[in-house]
């Protein structure tokens, strides 16, 4: 039978990791971006040694890629890394939403000559201890800052980061 501080303390103990673990998973609001349906999926898996492993992804094209510790990080830096993977997609997704919004309000003409630069900083996280990433966006090309804050709202990566997206974990 357990003392009552200690009962005390493991329920508040348990109630703090509870609260810890919902930082995790939700946004400012409480709430996540929840989808409606599946208009695209992509696979990917990670073996070997994380960071210094391979990653594959067996879709319409497949592909796979030896990952590389950067030395930033105490590797040899001589494959890539997750972080210049989520940088490569971001960029791309952003450049999307930025030419499907101009095209939507009649603006295609602005951005013919657009580049989107991303950076994906990888560090400690203070609030929660461990690692997280920020990111920065720059877009060269486009005077229109409306039309970049439009593009914004609409790419579904800024929307991940922004509102928080589910995140399904099972094991297999």
């Amino acid at each position: 039978m357990l003392t009552v501080p200690l009962r005390t303390h493991l329920i508040a103990s348990r109630r703090a990791v509870a609260v810890r673990a919902r930082s995790y998973t939700q946004n400012s609001t409480g709430k996540n971006i929840t989808l409606k349906n599946h208009k695209y999926t992509a696979h990917a898996a990670a073996s070997g040694q994380g960071r210094n492993g391979l990653v594959i992804s067996n879709d319409e094209v497949p592909f796979s890629l030896r990952l590389s510790k950067p030395k930033a990080l105490g590797g040899d830096g001589d494959g890539q890394n997750p972080e210049q993977l989520f940088a490569m997609g971001y960029a791309s997704c952003f450049l999307g939403a930025l030419q499907a919004t101009a095209s939507r309000l009649g603006k295609a003409d602005v951005i013919k000559d657009v580049v989107v630069r991303t950076s994906v900083h990888l560090g400690e996280v203070e609030e929660l201890g461990g690692l997280g990433i920020a990111v920065d966006i720059q877009v060269g090309g486009v005077e229109d800052e409306a039309l970049i804050k439009a593009a914004h709202e609409a790419c579904p990566y800024s929307r991940a980061l922004t509102h928080g997206a589910v995140v399904n974990l099972s094991k297999i």
